[in-house]
């Protein structure tokens, strides 16, 4: 379509008059580059209204894209085909296209209005009475377990009686006839009912963040998808069938059709599986193929879809979050996990968590389909690390020995009874796990003898030494045959059976239900085995547990982030990454579309929306007896540094007001530093001067740290106390997601560097790796400085970890805080050039620290209201 979209100078649909110039900047920037079709890489401070910016931005260029499809479907009716029409009968042919067009629109959206009013009749309706669960046809367990038949592959399964075999050539011909049929009759036809339209993905790392997409969405004033029609009108549009148009003949869509995807644990509402499932994803999946009444109750029966469809209606009908599809799911007794899935297709805007979207297995199951659709990924700076750990498997030794026992135990039960097909591939399966079994056992005896309890190998190296037989077998063969005969939950629900008979009265049974099966571990880590050699490693640990026997844990994994993530980058129309801290950017291009000719890459960061007198960053390279201060690891244990920092906390605890929050590089050095101070009295200084708090290395007593610190921050000062200090931990749980506004950040403390520890085998096999990219690569002109791709890659991740850290404190634009840097190292251009391009312009070297507490003196004189 040769209809080119000019980019916006404004976006009327943004709810602010007039938005900020950084805001009308990036909002012209993305829809350029949707329009171009480029990947993009925005850095956008938060308080700068980044989310709604990012929503304006995408939905204005696809209401434009909705429009610009009506133009090129009126382009083909008039084109010039070698038959010559007079002007007023093409006129006549598109004004009549328009209208069809308009009613159809009308029709749909008439639709999702009746389901938002037959929502509201649920929820008033739910109000007068107690719901109650559905009751749930029961069978004996026993007599289900008595059929065999239930255990063998999908593709050994007999057919019902009568039932007869059908080609898929023959299947897709009856489809094309069926269709044709209903088409002539005037019934709607599968694609009228499952419209497709072009959308916006919008993922993000967590539920919480998801959960703020939707809220500012509704802030937007994006224009009617329906026109206001007057019905007394002669040019009324036809009154089609099943629409109620209200007093003015009005239509209304309301918002954009949104839906939130999320996974089981979220979005189940059957709370007898929650309660007794051992693995809620395995136990639904169980529940799905169940006969004789098994089923789940809140699914319809296979072939009457009516309610669920219904429930689909709802949810496009009116915005909802995970929270609110679940509670509209108990109110309609339908699962909201299926029906969210079945308004994909639908739907303008799906938001969902990284995983959905990151993982091609997850994409499939969903049935989303990213061709010439817009990803955008919000929180981006997560992105590099959770494709490393999607792609992560880990198989325990004790779970392969469970496995290899299972199979085996399959086989001499089933093996009369299992076709030739089944049998091979399922001796291969034997023959893989019996060598690899053997082969760690070995390894682990060996290894017990020697010091290092690690070694690290290619997944080549590892099919050689399991032997010529084994390396000679197609693993992707394998794979597809583990997944199409589901033979894993077979073999497992035959064990349990076994094992239950066995060890469990019948009483018991169901509670064992929904475990994973031992072999979906192996099936993964066979799956990791078939990606190129190059990309990946296999790691084989040693665990040595005292008063147990020891073990190996064997994990692969992935080295290249590029592969998995280049498979959405091909698909889709554009890809956006966005985050309030994307910098060092040069380090998500080199790692993610390092592909990509530089004409398809387009970057953008924009400054903050605060005065620039309202931020204070300083570089603090010497303590207060001009000692240089300098925290690397081999320095974090040491009496002399920790009392030097000491000292200078002290100090900036006495000039910075309300709340201050001190992050330091580890955990470790948080509890050496703090058990020192307590023996030397430092902590109870510093309770002289704030009330004192430490970040909790237990996710469950983070909340009530956060509360209490908090009330701290906000209790009016004494003579001698003002406000609160927090110790926290770079990359830990209060440096990354939380709101620390206004008095709660005053000012923020960055002691030292987080550097990985590269003592890590997986480190120091990742950065081999870059470096070997780099050398495939040829000769490099480096600047003066400059250092190697490995190097650059060790420091880029402490910066990222150092950026988000400091992200904590401006949250809005009259917010201000001081930001110190405590390490010599700070002053170096390669450290200071990867800070947030928001923060680099403002950089204070202070030569002495006396000259920063002048600094920090003047900046806080001037706060003072």
């Amino acid at each position: 379509m040769d209809l080119q979209l000019p980019t916006p100078t404004e976006f009327p649909a943004f709810p602010y008059s007039p938005p900020y110039d950084i805001q009308i900047s990036l909002m012209r920037h993305l829809y350029q580059s949707i329009e171009d079709k480029k990947v993009t890489i925005i850095e956008s401070p938060t308080g700068t209204g980044k989310t709604l910016s990012l929503l304006c931005s995408a939905l204005t260029w696809l209401s434009d894209e909705r429009e610009r499809a009506k133009k090129g479907k009126l382009k083909e009716v008039v084109r010039d085909d070698g038959v010559k029409a007079k002007y007023w009968v093409i006129e006549q042919t598109l004004d009549k296209m328009r209208r069809e067009m308009e009613a159809d629109e009308q029709e749909y959206e008439a639709k999702l209005l009746k389901a938002r009013k037959r929502e509201e009749a649920m929820r008033r309706a739910s109000k007068g009475r107690v719901n109650k669960r559905p009751r749930v046809a029961q069978t004996s367990s026993q007599e289900k377990d008595d059929d065999d038949v239930q255990f063998l592959p999908e593709t050994d399964q007999e057919p019902d009686e009568g039932t007869i075999h059908i080609s898929p050539a023959l299947q897709a011909l009856m489809a094309k006839v069926d269709k044709a049929m209903r088409t002539e009759s005037g019934r709607p036809t599968d694609t009228e009912e499952e419209i497709t339209c072009t959308k916006i993905y919008y993922a993000s790392r967590t539920h919480s963040q998801l959960s703020q997409v939707l809220p500012e969405m509704s802030k937007l004033k994006l224009p009617t998808k329906i026109k206001v029609v007057n019905r007394h009108s002669a040019y009324s549009l036809p009154h089609k069938r099943g629409i109620d148009l209200d007093e003015e003949g009005k239509c209304d869509s309301g918002s954009t059709r949104a839906v939130s995807l999320g996974s089981r644990k979220q979005l189940c509402i059957n709370d007898d599986l929650r309660a007794k499932a051992l693995e809620l994803d395995e136990a639904c999946r169980e529940r799905l193929g169940e006969k004789d009444g098994m089923r789940c109750q809140y699914l319809p029966p296979v072939g009457e879809e009516e309610k669920i469809l219904d429930f689909r209606d709802q949810i496009l009908a009116s915005p909802k979050d995970i929270e609110d599809l679940a509670e509209a799911g108990r109110l309609a007794n339908t699962c909201p996990y299926f029906a969210s899935r079945r308004a994909i297709p639908q739907a303008e805007l799906v938001t969902l968590p990284y995983n959905l979207l990151l993982q091609k297995s997850a994409r499939e199951a969903l049935g989303i389909d990213l061709k010439n659709q817009v990803v955008l990924i919000d929180e981006a700076h997560n992105l590099i690390p959770t494709l490393l750990s999607l792609s992560t498997t880990r198989l325990p030794y004790a779970t392969l020995l469970t496995s290899f026992q299972q199979v085996c135990v399959y086989v001499s039960k089933f093996k009369t009874r299992l076709s030739p097909t089944n049998m091979i591939h399922l001796k291969k399966l034997v023959l893989i796990l019996d060598s690899l079994q053997k082969y760690v056992g070995e390894w682990m005896i060996a290894r017990s003898k020697e010091k290092e309890k690690t070694e690290i190998m290619t997944a080549a190296q590892l099919m050689q030494r399991l032997g010529r037989r084994v390396a000679g077998i197609n693993l992707l063969e394998i794979e597809a045959y583990l997944k199409q005969s589901k033979i894993a939950r077979k073999i497992a629900g035959y064990s349990d059976r076994v094992e239950e008979t066995q060890k469990h009265p019948a009483t018991e049974r169901q509670s064992r239900r929904g475990a994973i099966p031992p072999l979906h571990a192996v099936e993964e880590f066979l799956l990791s085995l078939t990606n190129t050699s190059a990309d990946g490693r296999i790691t084989f640990t040693l665990i040595d547990l005292p008063g147990r026997e020891c073990t190996v844990e064997m994990k692969y994994q992935l080295l290249n982030p590029s592969p998995h993530f280049q498979e959405v980058v091909e698909e889709a129309r554009s890809v956006v990454l966005a985050g309030g801290t994307m910098s060092p950017i040069s380090d998500v291009v080199n790692q993610l579309f390092s592909y990509l000719p530089s004409e398809k890459i387009t970057t953008f960061s924009c400054g903050h929306i605060i005065p620039e007198a309202n931020l204070q960053t300083l570089v603090i390279s010497k303590g207060p007896t001009g000692g240089e201060l300098e925290f690397k690891a081999d320095k974090q244990s040491d009496p002399d540094t920790i009392m030097r920092l000491g000292q200078v906390l002290l100090n900036f605890a006495s000039i910075i007001p309300a709340g201050m929050i001190v992050f330091f590089p580890s955990y470790k050095f948080l509890n050496t530093a703090k058990a020192q101070w307590e023996k030397s009295k430092t902590v109870e200084k510093f309770t002289t001067k704030k009330e004192v708090f430490f970040e909790p290395e237990e996710s469950a007593q983070v909340e009530k740290v956060l509360q209490e610190y908090a009330t701290a921050v906000r209790t009016p000062a004494e003579e001698k106390k003002r406000g609160a200090l927090l110790f926290a931990v770079i990359g830990a749980k209060l440096s990354e997601g939380l709101n620390f506004a206004d008095d709660l950040a005053r000012g923020v403390v960055i002691v030292g560097l987080p550097f990985a520890n590269l003592a890590s085998p997986e480190l120091r096999e990742r950065m081999k790796y870059v470096k070997l990219l780099e050398d495939q690569r040829g000769p490099i002109s480096r600047e003066k400085g400059q250092k190697d791709a490995a190097a650059e890659l060790y420091e880029n991740m402490c910066m990222n970890a150092v950026n988000q850290s400091i992200g904590r404190a401006i949250r809005h634009r009259n917010d201000w805080a001081s930001l110190l840097l405590l390490d010599r190292r700070y002053t170096t251009s390669s450290i200071r050039n990867k800070l947030p391009k928001w923060i680099g312009s403002r950089v204070v070297l202070t030569e002495t620290f006396g000259r920063a507490v002048k600094e920090m003196g003047i900046f806080y004189k001037g706060k003072r209201v």
